[in-house]
């Protein structure tokens, strides 16, 4: 059966806490998501890394705008790199460009060196880039092991079909996860049209929605481990009824989910 897998986006302690008691496969901890992320303070990701049992990734990101940084930025990000690394993290979300929108290859291969062992998503910085398609070849080069995208779009429902594509281009060189305004009525949808079998969001209807939502955030895991169960067990049963049509024959392909 394909696995599906999903991280959650979390902002505070209490979010990571109901996501890692739901199910979630890993944790992204960030701060500040009505700026769309920023990195997490050392007291809250030493919290979550004591609280939570399942992987943690950390945002690497030292202010909101654009992700065109300056000699002091970038030394910045080195460090919030080290402090995850000292606390725990698994790995880290990363991502430079240059100023004329286009991957920054060098600054961010030398952020995935820095980070190793641990693992390196780049994230959405890649959906403001001119190109998609010439950006994931940049991305690849960077060394990343993973590549987080909305096909583009603000919401990852109407880039989903841009995705299928990337993740074909991208075949097993790097692992491309769906997500940007990921919701539990389009999970299914956005697994069966983009085809990848990673997805991510914070599961809130607003970035500024308050913390009480997060009663329901725990039981809102469960049901997308539920709905991604659903989508594996009917892609497995397609590809079961198209390899007894053929004889045998062919493989699970991104129609079959």
């Amino acid at each position: 059966m394909k696995t599906f897998f999903f991280e959650l986006c979390a902002e505070t302690l209490e979010a990571a806490k109901a996501g890692s008691e739901g199910g979630a496969d890993r944790i992204e901890l960030c701060s500040h998501l009505e700026l769309g992320g920023l990195t997490p303070s050392p007291a809250l990701l030493n919290a979550t890394m004591q609280a939570v049992s399942v992987p943690v990734f950390v945002l690497i990101r030292p202010r909101s705008g654009n992700f065109v940084y300056s000699d002091a930025e970038f030394t910045l990000m080195g460090a919030q790199i080290e402090e995850a690394r000292r606390a725990g993290a698994v790995g880290v979300v990363i991502g430079v460009l240059l100023p004329n929108g286009h991957i920054d290859i060098e600054r961010s291969r030398r952020l995935v060196k820095l980070a190793r062992p641990m693992q390196v998503t780049f994230h959405r910085a890649f959906d403001e880039t001119p190109d998609l398609f010439e950006a994931l070849e940049d991305v690849v080069a960077t060394g990343a092991d993973c590549l987080l995208t909305s096909g583009g779009k603000a919401a990852v429902l109407h880039g989903a079909d841009v995705i299928a594509r990337l993740a074909r281009q991208a075949g097993d060189r790097i692992e491309i996860m769906a997500g940007g305004g990921l919701r539990l009525k389009s999970l299914a949808e956005v697994a069966r049209r983009s085809g990848v079998t990673s997805l991510h969001g914070s599961l809130l209807s607003h970035p500024c929605e308050p913390m009480s939502s997060l009663k329901t955030l725990s039981s809102d895991v469960r049901l997308v481990k539920e709905i991604m169960k659903e989508c594996a067990q009917i892609a497995l049963s397609r590809c079961s009824l198209s390899n007894t049509r053929n004889g045998g024959a062919g493989g699970l392909k991104t129609e079959d989910l």
